[in-house]
């Protein structure tokens, strides 16, 4: 193993303002390239699709850059990708906002909608029950980390495989819904990593530590 850093592509498809997450990788290790260039989006260690707005607006705007293929290219080689905020919705099969249906990126069954809660949207900061496997939350578990979106997904479809994944993080606003997701090479969170403190920084770097390990490496 070298001391090179891992090199960590931000999918640079319109999502808002991305800075804070190109920031917060470089913190936990990473060198990092905000980029749409399809070569270096297939080429990186580790390739993190950010997600602000609507669930239909991210679809789309994804879909107009090619993102959707470039995530669908990595995944089908085993190459990460992380999912932040509508990052990690629009993973799901469907997605429900404001009465417009939206088909999602399809890698998980089940539909995100809006949260039945006395009060919306979900912002600030709130516990998470990981499961003990968990890579991504190792040594954080039992941290709080930062939320801001109205809809979710409330429930999970996907059995366990013989190796005992999906690992599936959840949180409660009103109602249980999914707060994280470590499938494989597909990692995703509803809430924002980077906007969640030291916390943040280390379960970044949690994901960036996996990008140093190969299949072989991990058996």
């Amino acid at each position: 193993m070298t001391d090179t850093l891992p090199d960590v592509a931000v999918l640079d498809y319109g999502s808002g303002n991305v800075h804070s997450a190109v920031k917060a990788l470089a913190r936990a290790g990473a060198r990092v390239d905000l980029t749409r260039d399809p070569d270096a989006v297939r080429s990186a260690d580790g390739l993190l699709v950010p997600g602000v707005g609507a669930f239909d607006a991210v679809i789309r705007a994804l879909r107009a850059v090619g993102g959707d293929r470039l995530i669908a290219e990595r995944l089908a080689a085993g190459k990460p990708v992380l999912g932040i905020c509508v990052g990690e919705q629009v993973m799901f099969a469907r997605g429900i906002e404001r009465g417009v249906e939206t088909e999602g990126l399809g890698y998980w069954p089940g539909t995100v909608r809006e949260l039945r809660a006395p009060v919306l949207p979900h912002m600030g900061w709130s516990t998470v029950e990981a499961p003990a496997e968990s890579r991504l939350f190792r040594g954080i578990a039992q941290e709080r980390f930062y939320f801001v979106h109205s809809n979710a997904a409330p429930e999970w479809a996907v059995e366990a495989d013989a190796s005992g994944g999906p690992e599936v993080t959840w949180a409660e606003h009103g109602e249980r819904f999914v707060a994280a997701v470590e499938d494989g090479p597909l990692t995703a969170t509803q809430f924002h990593p980077e906007k969640s403190g030291e916390a943040g920084i280390r379960l970044l770097g949690n994901w960036i530590a996996s990008l140093r390990t190969t299949p072989a490496e991990s058996e």
